[in-house]
């Protein structure tokens, strides 16, 4: 009986081969699955390329804006960014992400209040909001941040407009409507 004496450095070059095998073939199946870009696909991410850059440039001086006007912890970066998320979700009624925006938010030391206040100013400005246009929307959501307090101008520019209007025949001007209402004063009895 023949006996095979084997030599350490056979059975080295057997593992190391069976190694490669096994990376050779693993690498050719991912690479017939991965394939080369299509020409159109190469020349797109050139042509986006400089809208990204515009689109993270204008977040960027957003924020930079909302941090100099806006006094205290909301005009923190994280604050405005986080802030403004929250506001757009609860306007898409994503409730549920909203929420855990909102955690995060609260778990940075922002103020909730200003989210109220951003949320109530952009509930005053929903006529105007294009749901077409994204921008309109991101913008007003900016807007809001830095000046919850804003009006809408449309309200402004016709609340005085219904009070001007008077008739040439009537001998006295009909009287101005009040913003709030006040209990009107029992009426004279009549003199003869």
């Amino acid at each position: 009986m023949r006996r095979r004496v084997r030599d350490p450095k056979v059975a080295v070059l057997r593992r190391f081969a069976a190694a490669g095998l096994v990376l050779l073939i693993g690498s050719a199946g991912a690479l017939a699955q991965s394939g080369t870009p299509a020409p159109q696909d190469q020349g797109k991410p050139q042509a986006a390329n400089p809208d990204a850059t515009k689109e993270s440039q204008r977040k960027a001086d957003e924020i930079a804006e909302a941090s100099q006007t806006i006094n205290g912890p909301a005009g923190n970066p994280e604050c405005v960014w986080l802030g403004r998320r929250v506001v757009s979700l609860m306007w898409r009624d994503d409730l549920d992400t909203a929420f855990r925006h909102l955690d995060l938010y609260d778990r940075f030391g922002c103020p909730g209040g200003h989210v109220q206040a951003a949320f109530r100013c952009l509930t005053r400005f929903g006529g105007q909001i294009d749901p077409k246009v994204a921008e309109t929307l991101s913008s007003r959501i900016h807007a809001c941040w830095v000046n919850p307090g804003a009006q809408p101008q449309t309200a402004a520019a016709q609340g005085p407009a219904p009070a001007a209007p008077a008739t040439a025949g009537s001998a006295a001007p009909a009287p101005a409507a009040s913003p709030s209402p006040a209990p009107s004063p029992a009426p004279a009895p009549p003199t003869k």
